[in-house]
């Protein structure tokens, strides 16, 4: 039927179509599902998957995706976007104005490097589907990366941890569920792979951190490197709005990233009188 006789109704449902949701009166399908079958029945990381992966995932599987989840809900006022959840909350804005003020700051330096790891991962076991080995996988796109990119070595290192505690757990459990057939455990030989040819080079060891390990486990599970963000979104979610609702509480106004007796360095044009002015 041509655009111009189809009916507003249907130009309507062609205009928002999804694969998502079916909804009318009385009636909520999620992927097919009806709302009241889920509701008691399937965990939030179920529906987590549910969502964005259009069928419902072993038992094993959603718990396995909870525990990456879980891991990463909050890093303290130190991380710029529980600092900005706090401060927002003194303005007298309300949890989802202060909740949208953090979550926009998760961007490519300060949330992105999950999907940067799981991409970096990605090329590795693209060129062991091509033949390589593991080691010679991992060896040539890291000389790729120290000869194009020269940054650091996405899901390796911490600025505040010598070792980050989350890792190695998170390593630890991926294991077992490799162990026990759920996951492969691929991904967890390319990050330790990764992080043990990186220590050759560089004369010493820098560990995993939390996006490096929670990459392994979206990995794993199968995610596309982007969904990795919105994954560590919603899981620092969690965070952000405990931290919200915490500052709400509080009678601190306007609060800002410092102490009020410590101020900034100036570092611009000394005082200078205004032009025309007697000295």
């Amino acid at each position: 039927m041509s655009a111009d006789k189809r009916t507003g109704r249907e130009r309507g449902e062609e205009w928002w179509q999804t694969g998502i949701i079916e909804m009318r009166p009385g009636v909520i399908r999620l992927r097919g599902y009806e709302i009241q079958d889920l509701i008691g029945r399937v965990s939030f990381p179920a529906m987590i998957w549910l969502m964005l992966r259009g069928d419902l995932p072993g038992e094993d599987e959603a718990a396995l995706l909870g525990i990456a989840l879980g891991a990463a809900v909050d890093h303290g006022p130190q991380a710029p976007s529980i600092a900005i959840a706090r401060m927002a909350a003194t303005c007298g804005v309300g949890i989802n104005n202060a909740m949208a003020s953090a979550i926009n700051v998760l961007g490519d330096v300060h949330g992105g490097a999950g999907e940067q790891a799981l991409s970096f991962y990605g090329d590795i076991a693209a060129a062991m589907d091509g033949g390589a080995s593991l080691a010679e996988a991992v060896s040539a796109r890291l000389d790729r990366f120290f000869a194009e990119e020269k940054d650091y070595v996405p899901g390796l290192g911490h600025r505040f941890h010598p070792i980050d505690p989350r890792a190695p757990r998170l390593i630890e459990l991926t294991r077992d569920f490799a162990w026990r057939g759920v996951v492969s455990g691929r991904f967890a030989d390319i990050a330790e792979a990764i992080e043990a040819e990186v220590a050759t080079r560089k004369g010493k060891t820098i560990p995993l951190n939390i996006d490096g390990a929670t990459a392994v486990i979206y990995g794993e599970l199968g995610f596309p490197p982007p969904l990795t963000r919105g994954l560590f979104v919603l899981s620092r979610s969690v965070g952000i709005l405990a931290h919200a609702w915490e500052q709400s509480q509080e009678s601190d106004r306007n609060k800002g990233p410092l102490p009020k007796e410590w101020l900034w360095a100036y570092s611009g044009t000394p005082a200078r009188p205004f032009p025309g002015d007697s000295d």
